[in-house]
């Protein structure tokens, strides 16, 4: 185990250099000045040349990209070219609303896959399995935005049960926390769902297929013990790796959800980021959003040989 931590751990430092040089080289090919962008109104030559010489744009960028990944290596991601304030505390600021959106949309998107995808999978042929693969394709095609809209014209506009954006939080207003989540987790989560609700029915099918399930069933075993013992818990290390990368696909692209409702998480803030160009938050922003990706992927590795003891960590 020790060993496999380590050589995980070697590889993710590995991917973490090559998300940190692509970054850099593709925000310094994006056309656009970003210190002009800063300045907006504000402009003057002293000015352009001082905030210039303070973030290191004029020095080559060789000497800027290895002077950025050692600041990195301590934690230091510099300061944002728009107000001056470091990266590292925005973005530990603005973690939390995107991981408790991206928990409850999980939550929410397992709530809806399991329960589906086992029982289409069971009644395979059947108009209960027609109804949820219709229902699961047409959550996988509508866009994030457009569900967001619906969302917001059934439970904000026509009902008014519920708030169309802002933020609480969960430790100083749970009550406010959870009626503002509702809709964006509800978006994330009915999204994701639908893509669940595919793998778990391909992955319970595969399982219900298998010789050792058909000789269980010659046993006489109950139907209800081979679904739960030998379908069901077999069929959960392929649920366990699609659950894992929804979750980090949830934290890198939930952008477009956060601005539809006004959600001041990370992809909001690298929205805006990106809009004024200030490559130090952008570039942040993907390492922490890789960071979180690698780590999601390392705890699902480890899981494997909790779910299924004949998995083997090498």
């Amino acid at each position: 185990m020790i060993a496999f931590l380590l050589r995980r751990l070697l590889y993710s430092a590995v991917v973490m250099f090559g998300v940190l040089v692509v970054v850099f080289a593709l925000l310094h090919l994006v056309p656009g000045d970003p210190v002009r962008i800063a300045l907006g109104t504000r402009y003057t030559p002293e000015a352009y040349q001082a905030l210039r010489s303070a973030s290191g744009l004029d020095r080559p960028l060789v000497a800027q990209f290895f002077s950025y990944a050692g600041a990195a290596l301590t934690g230091d991601l510099g300061v944002s070219f728009r107000n001056g304030e470091p990266v590292t505390a925005t973005l530990l600021e603005r973690l939390p609303a995107t991981m408790s959106l991206a928990l409850v949309g999980i939550v929410i998107a397992l709530l809806i896959a399991l329960p589906a995808g086992i029982y289409s999978a069971l009644h395979r042929g059947r108009p209960g399995d027609g109804i949820v693969r219709v229902a699961s394709q047409f959550g996988v095609s509508i866009p994030d935005f457009w569900m967001a809209i619906l969302l917001i014209g059934l439970f904000a506009s026509t009902l008014g049960w519920l708030p169309t954006s802002g933020y609480r939080p969960l430790l100083q207003d749970p009550g406010g926390w959870l009626r503002h989540i509702v809709l964006p987790g509800l978006t994330v989560g009915l999204v994701a769902g639908a893509i669940m609700t595919r793998y778990v029915r391909s992955a319970v099918l595969e399982v219900a297929e298998a010789g050792y399930v058909r000789t269980a069933r010659s046993k006489g075993l109950a139907p209800m013990v081979i679904t739960s013992r030998h379908i069901v818990r077999n069929a959960l290390v392929p649920v366990l790796t699609i659950t894992g990368i929804q979750l980090a696909t949830i934290l890198g692209g939930v952008i477009v959800v956060e601005v539809v409702f006004a959600w001041p998480g990370l992809g909001r803030l690298t929205f805006n980021a990106v809009a004024a160009r200030d490559y130090p938050v952008i570039q942040g922003a993907v390492l922490l959003i890789a960071a979180l990706f690698l780590l999601i992927n390392l705890i699902v590795d480890v899981l494997y040989a909790v779910v299924d003891p004949r998995i083997r960590l090498s």
